[in-house]
């Protein structure tokens, strides 16, 4: 259990019949009349659902402790994903639906941040970007900008995302995991 005054951004709480919901910011709010109140900013820790919950000072709420370890990602078993802690060499099996997106950015060896509750896996954080290379684009017509500049390219990890015309198969280029946009080529 902590008070409410003892929120801090990033931190795990327990509500609405055990729910978890991770603090993504918080703002201690003392009017001039009535009692102080601390507004927050809340996400869901499985669905990734955002809401704003008011709460009054130093209330009580409980506090889920989550465990985030450093993991690599080791092989994929069938539907699954099999990940190494980096410390005790263990291995867990992750769902799809746990690791949603990052799937798409994920090659043998790629670390990750990987977020336990009770031995069960609750998401995978993937560094902001990844490295990965072009394995297959059409080439870029010169004088054809319909498309905006850009055409589709299909990574390394099977997934395909928009990149500039100039861009060929075999170069190295930069993803931003949250978005799955194209950042700019890796000089090697």
């Amino acid at each position: 259990m902590a008070s409410t005054n003892d929120l801090k951004n990033g931190m795990v709480l327990k509500l609405d019949n055990g729910q978890l919901w991770t603090v993504v910011e918080f703002q201690h709010v003392k009017p001039g009349k009535g009692p102080a109140f601390v507004r927050t900013k809340l996400k869901h820790v499985l669905s990734g659902k955002v809401v704003d919950k008011t709460f009054n000072a130093g209330v009580k709420v409980e506090t889920a402790s989550v465990d985030k370890r450093s993991m690599q990602f080791s092989y994929k078993d069938g539907a699954d994903f099999v990940f190494m802690d980096l410390d005790t060499y263990d291995q867990i099996q992750i769902p799809p639906a746990v690791l949603g997106d990052a799937a798409n950015f994920l090659l043998e060896g790629f670390e990750a941040t990987v977020a336990m509750y009770e031995g069960a896996p609750l998401y995978v954080e993937l560094p902001a970007s990844v490295e990965l290379v072009i394995e297959y684009t059409e080439p870029g017509v010169q004088g054809d900008r319909s498309t905006g500049g850009s055409k589709p390219a299909r990574l390394e990890t099977g997934h395909e995302i928009g990149v500039p015309l100039f861009i060929t198969t075999g170069e190295k280029i930069k993803v931003d995991t949250r978005t799955g946009d194209y950042l700019g080529r890796v000089n090697s």
